[in-house]
């Protein structure tokens, strides 16, 4: 079998590959930088390295040819949590970038394609249950332009589908957390300025967390298991902020803050930081935009997920035990 990967030297995207290739597929990759693709995937003598930008889709469409499946996880995300209007870029990358790639995919005679969303498209039940993939959007959903982006993005690839052969199943992960977030995203900044001491307090909040292996993993299943046009939460549980930290002291042996800080603090530090960034033109400290997701009150039900696709779910302190020991071999510390 070979697959088509987008994204592939993002934190979803790395891990994918590996999942892949230890299956037993040939992999293409599509690099924006091909000295970064051999940073992390160079030791796979399965992967070949595709070059390309999703801001050029036809540069690189002919390298679909022959492939099996496409995974598509590339997105304009992290860019997102700074300053200034990226609603542009968010139209163009996740929604439009999508359905042109979806086009070349079929064109090029890919039998399938897994699409990665996110959860963030998803709320609690109306009853405040965890969220199913029939749930309506979260609040939050129409605030965070990357989630109304992704919200989009699913109803562009629900039309692509009424007039399309190919199949398409999406996954909707959790905040992910693992080995190989090499960027990284917020949560891997998140645990290396845990690591590195620059958190003073005990945050307030919490997310539904999950191992981007175990994403990866319900994305492979997929190819065989999952229904065309269905969404699938691919998504562990809910953990405080704080919980979170006191597993990462005890994994890595730096301790944990001692105080907590109530919510109305973190809004008041988000906007402070994002005030001095206006200022001084760096992106903020604190970031608006994942301070509203801790104290979101998200909650999801991955039974769905478990059932068709197999999804399991490691420990929270296996995950954050693999992610520091990778960024302590990797000498991010």
């Amino acid at each position: 079998m070979q697959a088509f990967v987008t994204g592939s030297t993002g934190l979803l995207g790395s891990n994918l590959v590996r999942e892949l290739v230890a299956r037993g597929y040939a992999v293409k990759a599509l690099v924006r930088s091909v000295d970064k693709g051999k940073v992390l995937l160079g030791d796979l003598p399965q992967v070949q390295f595709v070059p390309g930008d999703l801001r050029n889709i036809p540069a690189f469409a002919p390298a679909l040819q022959g492939c099996d499946v496409l995974f598509h996880t590339a997105a304009y995300f992290r860019e997102s949590y700074g300053l200034g209007d990226h609603w542009p870029q968010l139209r163009r990358l996740n929604i439009e970038a999508t359905v042109e790639l979806l086009e070349a995919a079929e064109t090029a005679g890919v039998s399938k394609a897994i699409y990665v969303s996110s959860s963030g498209c998803i709320g609690r039940n109306p009853d405040g249950s965890p969220g199913t993939e029939a749930s309506p959007p979260a609040p939050i959903t129409s605030r965070n332009l990357y989630f109304k982006s992704k919200l989009m993005a699913e109803a562009a690839v629900a039309s692509f589908l009424q007039r399309s052969s190919l199949p398409v199943v999406l996954i909707c992960p959790g905040a992910m957390l693992g080995p190989q977030d090499a960027a990284p995203t917020e949560l891997g900044q998140f645990v290396l300025d845990f690591l590195n001491r620059k958190i003073p307090v005990l945050l307030a909040g919490g997310m539904p967390t999950v191992d981007v292996r175990d994403v990866a993993t319900a994305m492979v299943n997929a190819v065989e298991r999952g229904r065309s046009g269905d969404r699938y939460l691919v998504s562990g549980p809910t953990y405080a902020m704080a919980d979170l930290m006191h597993t990462l002291a005890a994994v890595s042996g730096v301790p944990a803050p001692q105080y907590r800080i109530p919510p109305v603090v973190m809004r008041l530090m988000a906007t402070f930081s994002t005030w001095m960034g206006r200022l001084t033109g760096r992106k903020p400290d604190v970031p608006r935009e994942g301070i509203r997701i801790m104290l979101a009150n998200l909650a999801y039900d991955a039974t769905k997920a478990r059932r068709e696709l197999g999804a399991q779910f490691r420990p929270l302190e296996v995950t954050l035990a693999d992610m520091v020991t990778w960024y302590r071999q990797t000498n991010y510390l």
